[in-house]
């Protein structure tokens, strides 16, 4: 952040970082429970998803699996690449504006699919730098000080 300089700057932006990452999270664990609607597992299969009835469920457990990994900062490169396997195929197979006649499908269906390739970047760069400082990651990963009276 402009202005921020040494430790103070260093501290501050680790609560950027922990919003952030939770706010990037909270779509996915939103978003996961309408995958498991009749109407969504439906949508998938008029896109052409093969077994709709079992493969849209099981993205909605790895969207919120990820989510909610990102959410508490536990394993949140994993959780970022499951956000990552999520991601890619949703984004193919689920909005495919180049194939859309309607014009006002092809403009919501363009700004979904950039919705997600947005997302994608997001998870990429938790996947490549971790969740931060304030996270379980790294308060599980802190030596612990034990005093020993001897």
């Amino acid at each position: 952040m402009p202005g921020l300089k040494g430790d103070a700057g260093r501290r501050d932006m680790r609560y950027v970082a922990l919003a952030a990452r939770q706010l990037f999270s909270v779509i996915f664990i939103i978003a996961s429970a309408g995958h498991f609607t009749l109407a969504t597992i439906a949508s998938a299969a008029a896109q052409g998803v093969p077994m709709a009835g079992v493969l849209v469920p099981v993205s909605g457990v790895i969207a919120l699996a990820g989510g909610l990994s990102l959410l508490f900062g536990y394993q949140a490169r994993v959780g970022a690449c499951l956000l990552v396997l999520f991601l890619v195929p949703v984004t193919l197979v689920m909005h495919r504006f180049w194939a859309v006649s309607d014009p006002a499908m092809v403009t919501l269906q363009f700004a979904l699919f950039m919705r997600n390739v947005l997302m994608l970047g997001g998870a990429l760069l938790v996947a490549r730098v971790g969740a931060g400082s304030l996270s379980l990651d790294a308060l599980l990963t802190e030596p612990v000080a034990v005093e020993c009276p001897a």
